[in-house]
């Protein structure tokens, strides 16, 4: 008898191939019946290096694509990062699973193994995304920001090769592909709040299709899907893409979940931020509730400033 075939679409990045490949394995495991294969796709994100995100359209650069060939059924699931993921899924999408996240933080890692505190006046701190820009200028407003885009492999050979003094990254994407012991330092979310979902995955599928979903139902991580779907919310509400310094990081403790959200300028001289709580059963609703908290201290005006820039 022919084994049921699974085709999962990814980016070809080692570190998006390690995600498609951990969840092949998965799958491959929990169903020996199954025959998995694993399709590369080149999204507009992987083809323009030299420009910043910001400028070229934001989140969707990483996923169109892939959601593209999801819809037209060239591939039956989508691994996506979930801090790639634009607020708004393609239409007759869903989001089939989400595993459990690993480490949500951001990290520095530095030339010389010096720690933010320690780096040089003016050093250069090699990063494209704006809430990090925004948050390390509130921290270093001398710090020069080196534009810095492409793949880990070619971050970290740029900091090796001395073009630049320190770079930050997600730790969770250092820590899969074992590079954990460059690692200068964990920044704490006082000091770099991290991207709504960063940490985790998205596995992405058809929302009809009944037979995909009963294949990834077991890879869902309850706790991370609410606290995620809270961070979702908060986003989707404020309309937040990579193209505006907004970051948001949830935590569930004794079924209570507790989101911070940050809004600010590019500088970061102007920071509105704020915390909600509530039962870990309306984290959407609670998202939603710190982002009009947010919306009525400024940030839309901030916001709008922004993106007419």
């Amino acid at each position: 008898m022919k084994k049921p075939k699974i085709i999962i679409g990814t980016r070809g990045s080692k570190l998006a191939l390690w995600q498609a490949q951990w969840v092949k394995s998965y799958l491959v495991q929990k169903f020996a019946d199954l025959d998995i294969e694993l399709k590369i796709i080149k999204t507009k994100g992987d083809k323009i290096l030299d420009v910043p995100l910001a400028k070229v359209g934001g989140k969707g650069l990483f996923v169109k694509e892939i959601e593209e060939a999801l819809v037209d059924k060239r591939i039956d699931i989508a691994v996506h990062s979930m801090k790639d993921m634009p607020a708004e899924l393609y239409e007759g999408l869903c989001i089939g699973a989400i595993p459990e996240r690993e480490n949500s933080c951001d990290v520095l890692i530095s030339h010389k193994g010096l720690l933010l505190s320690q780096l040089p006046i003016n050093a250069r701190i090699g990063t494209s995304s704006l809430r990090r820009i925004a948050q390390i200028k509130r921290v270093r407003p001398d710090f020069e920001i080196s534009p810095l885009r492409g793949n880990l492999d070619t971050r970290i050979r740029k900091l090796e090769e001395g073009e630049i003094d320190a770079i930050i990254l997600a730790a969770a994407g250092v820590k899969r592909l074992g590079l954990e012991s460059i690692i200068t330092q964990y920044l704490n979310e006082d000091v770099m709040l991290p991207a709504v979902g960063q940490g985790a995955l998205c596995i992405e599928i058809r929302k009809e299709d009944q037979d995909i979903s009963r294949y990834i139902n077991a890879m869902d991580h309850f706790l991370t899907h609410a606290v995620v779907s809270g961070e979702r919310a908060f986003l989707k509400r404020l309309e937040g893409s990579c193209q505006i310094p907004v970051a948001g990081y949830g935590k569930a403790e004794n079924n209570v979940f507790t989101i911070k959200g940050l809004v600010a300028d590019l500088d970061g001289k102007t920071i509105i931020s704020d915390i909600q709580k509530g039962p870990l059963e309306s984290s959407e609703k609670i998202g939603v509730a710190l982002a009009d908290k947010l919306i009525s201290m400024g940030a839309k005006r901030l916001l709008e400033n922004l993106t007419e820039m």
